[in-house]
């Protein structure tokens, strides 16, 4: 069984919503409010690099 977990930046509103789950070798992230959708699985590599992206290039909406 896979755990999901929410990101602490989704709200109850609909927006932001994402949930991650670990994995041995990768780290899969789908839409919390569309789960049944799929998800995206990538390897802990390139999920480090989408954080680092991520957390330096944000812009204000």
């Amino acid at each position: 069984m896979t755990t999901w977990r929410k990101s602490s930046r989704s709200d109850e509103t609909g927006g932001a919503c994402v949930e991650l789950a670990r994995f041995p070798l990768s780290v899969a992230v789908r839409d919390s409010k569309d789960p049944e959708a799929g998800h995206l699985q990538l390897p802990l590599s390139s999920f480090a690099i989408l954080l680092d992206h991520l957390k330096h290039h944000q812009t204000s909406n």
